[in-house]
């Protein structure tokens, strides 16, 4: 019995290291680095961005309570039903999926899109593949506009010091055309082949007051934010909801905030090193292209969040860097974690090959017309 015990907590450790992979990365080299160049404990959380952090878990607080109601899923399944071809569908999913990937983070658009092709799917058969890999694509492109469409524009937001309002337009430009692109490259992959979706007569319950209350407070919350009093905003929302639907409050992502906390302790202690602090340097980040392109082509290797904060400890220029990470996004899957989870809830056989043969080459057009941008805009 003595040698199941480790056993048992060897098969624990390999199955939480497979379904929490990112994690695991963070806690094994925040031990490796402790290692080689200590911090004291204590003063560890003090490389956290805090304001960062809770302006998160005010979104995912508000963003679960708009899933929870069931809004959006009756809206779009409202809206499907005027559809009567393959390509106006994926057109339809595309502009849906970007659209609520400015308001409700690139993720939360993921799981109202997906489910509602495979629904579709059990009605006619579909190309799920194909759409899938443009709906993660559409995520991506959409979240680009605003700073709480995903992680690193919220990053870059809080930490910029600009107002929403300014962020929005000096991003509006590359969200423009990548969505132009993505629209472009749609209208190929999809043919105008006749679809019937008139049994889609599922009933879709909304609560309105949860609803209702949800979108109020979350205008009341980006403005907060905004003025950077995103403390008093998540106090706010999360007593409310805990004494009023606490349920909300419980099921959040709190992985995903432990994760953004560890990535800011990590990734500004290996900025520290002097070796990684002598060859960033080196690079000079200082020129907005640099800074796009080293944000466009890190993200290939480590993702855009990492990316972001990585790289905003060696240059001051945010919108450069917003729009290097932005089209880091695209590429390989782990350039944006939105490509993973789009995958994952279409569990498509073949979807990685077919996945990295549209997303590559769309990569490569994005960072060409993301630096004509900058340079010009």
């Amino acid at each position: 019995m003595s040698g199941s015990a480790p056993m048992r907590a060897l098969r624990r450790s390999i199955a939480f290291v497979v379904r929490e992979p990112v994690l695991a990365i963070l806690v094994v080299a925040l031990g490796v680095l402790q290692a080689v160049a200590p911090r004291a404990w204590a003063s560890l959380p003090a490389l956290v961005d805090w304001q960062t952090v809770m302006t998160l878990a005010g979104l995912l607080i508000l963003t679960k309570a708009i899933e929870h109601s069931g809004v959006l899923t009756w809206l779009a399944h409202r809206v499907v039903h005027r559809i009567r071809s393959e390509r106006a569908l994926a057109f339809l999913m595309v502009a849906l999926a970007a659209v609520l990937s400015t308001v409700v983070t690139n993720d939360v658009a993921l799981f109202v899109i997906v489910p509602l092709a495979l629904s579709l799917n059990r009605l006619t058969p579909l190309p799920m593949r194909r759409l899938v890999i443009v709906i993660a694509l559409a995520v991506n492109a959409g979240s680009v506009l605003t700073p709480i469409g995903n992680p690193q524009n919220l990053f870059l937001w809080q930490t910029s010091g600009v107002s929403f309002g300014r962020f929005v337009w000096a991003l509006a430009p590359l969200c423009a055309a990548l969505v132009a692109m993505l629209l472009v490259l749609t209208g190929c992959l999809f043919s105008g082949k006749r679809l019937d979706l008139s049994g889609d007569i599922e009933s879709h319950p909304v609560d309105r007051p949860l609803a209702g209350i949800a979108v109020l407070l979350f205008v009341v919350f980006v403005l907060l934010a905004d003025a950077h009093r995103a403390g008093v905003a998540l106090a706010g929302v999360a007593c409310g909801f805990l004494l009023w639907r606490p349920r909300i409050v419980l099921k959040i992502d709190w992985l995903l905030l432990l994760i953004f906390a560890l990535m800011f302790v990590v990734l500004r202690s290996v900025a520290a090193l002097a070796w990684v602090h002598a060859a960033l340097g080196h690079v000079d980040l200082r020129t907005p292209l640099r800074a796009y392109a080293a944000g466009a082509l890190l993200s290939q290797g480590i993702s855009n969040v990492p990316a972001a904060i990585l790289l905003a400890e060696f240059t001051r220029d945010w919108r450069a860097l917003a729009f290097g990470v932005s089209v880091g996004g695209f590429g390989i899957a782990i350039g944006s974690l939105a490509n993973l989870i789009a995958v994952r809830l279409a569990r498509q056989k073949g979807a990685w090959g077919r996945f990295h043969l549209v997303s590559v080459p769309f990569w490569i057009v994005a960072t060409a017309v993301g630096g004509v941008l900058l340079h010009y805009l």
